[in-house]
């Protein structure tokens, strides 16, 4: 089983539960690394630099998209930019292990497109758009300006799930973690 190259890629609405699936997964295949994103947003509560993201500036973030330093990038929300380093990338493969991405749906979408059949893409979902309002209140991260345009955001991107591989739906996270890892030793066994 060669999983040189080989990477799985995650996306979701924001809420849907995803970062706690790929935290699940990451205990449980050690040969798994995470793809640590760039972002142009300031941190939030406990993020650190270099562990949950690479926090840049707008005008590092613009002088690496020159340098082509991003395998992908997107301007998520107006003014705040995330994208994929290519370097990351080369770090990761290099040890041999498979690299795993948490990114945006529009990221996700576009890592598949780059890597095809290298890439298993897989979409997170929560059981309804109030579920994931309830979730998004009950972290206390955010305004609910924020969560608006949050939701918002989340009834396009839903509308983006069939352009993934598989989209599991997370209502146990329990169920949503062993669907994932069963979609993932097939992907690894090809």
């Amino acid at each position: 089983m060669n999983q040189q190259g080989k990477l799985i890629i995650f996306s979701a609405p924001s809420g849907s539960g995803k970062t706690t699936i790929v935290k699940r997964l990451l205990q449980s295949f050690p040969q798994f690394e995470f793809s640590i994103s760039a972002t142009s947003r300031q941190p939030r509560g406990e993020e650190r630099n270099g562990i949950d993201y690479f926090f840049l500036s707008q005008e590092e973030f613009r002088r690496l998209i020159d340098q082509n330093a991003f395998v992908e990038w997107e301007e998520v929300y107006n003014g705040t930019c995330y994208g994929t380093l290519r370097s990351e990338m080369e770090r990761i493969w290099a040890k041999g292990n498979v690299i795993i991405f948490d990114v945006d749906v529009m990221g996700g979408i576009n890592l598949k497109r780059i890597f095809g059949q290298s890439a298993c893409s897989i979409f997170i979902k929560a059981p309804s758009v109030e579920a994931l309002r309830e979730r998004l209140i009950g972290r206390g991260t955010d305004s609910m300006e924020t969560i608006e345009k949050r939701i918002a955001k989340a009834e396009f991107e839903l509308s983006k799930a069939p352009e993934f591989d598989f989209t599991v739906v997370n209502d146990s996270l329990d169920v949503a973690v062993e669907q994932t890892e069963q979609i993932i030793r097939n992907f690894l066994a090809e």
